[in-house]
């Protein structure tokens, strides 16, 4: 398995604030993607780094780590073997262009996992 993206994710209902101000830390939107239930917006600064911001029903933000790779199943049973479930109600994420899932560690921090699917 391969890990083509590695960064930290922010997910809230409150989003648009959140990219407002990266934005005024020199970040700059690169890409946005919407699903069933989320708005996701990929940012980028003049350093490299990167930050993504998706917009969901969450009871209060969440900090978690995104981690895009070349083999979902393979990052998906790496990771459960060593104990991490899915939340969103076990429900893999597929946008078709995309398959992903939010995993949870025994000790409490979360991975988004996601590979893109090339056609």
């Amino acid at each position: 398995m391969k890990i083509t993206t590695f960064n930290p994710l922010i997910i809230s209902q409150d989003a648009e604030n959140i990219v407002s101000l990266f934005e005024e830390l020199g970040f700059e939107k690169r890409h946005n993607k919407t699903g069933e239930n989320f708005s996701a917006n990929r940012m980028k600064d003049a350093n490299g780094f990167h930050v993504d911001v998706t917009s969901a029903a969450v009871p209060q933000d969440i900090t978690s780590i995104r981690m895009n790779v070349d083999s979902f199943d393979e990052a998906y049973n790496l990771l459960t073997a060593r104990g991490f479930t899915i939340v969103q109600g076990g429900k893999v994420e597929n946008t078709g262009s995309s398959r992903s899932a939010m995993l949870v560690s025994p000790s409490g921090f979360t991975i988004v996992v996601a590979e893109h699917i090339k056609k």
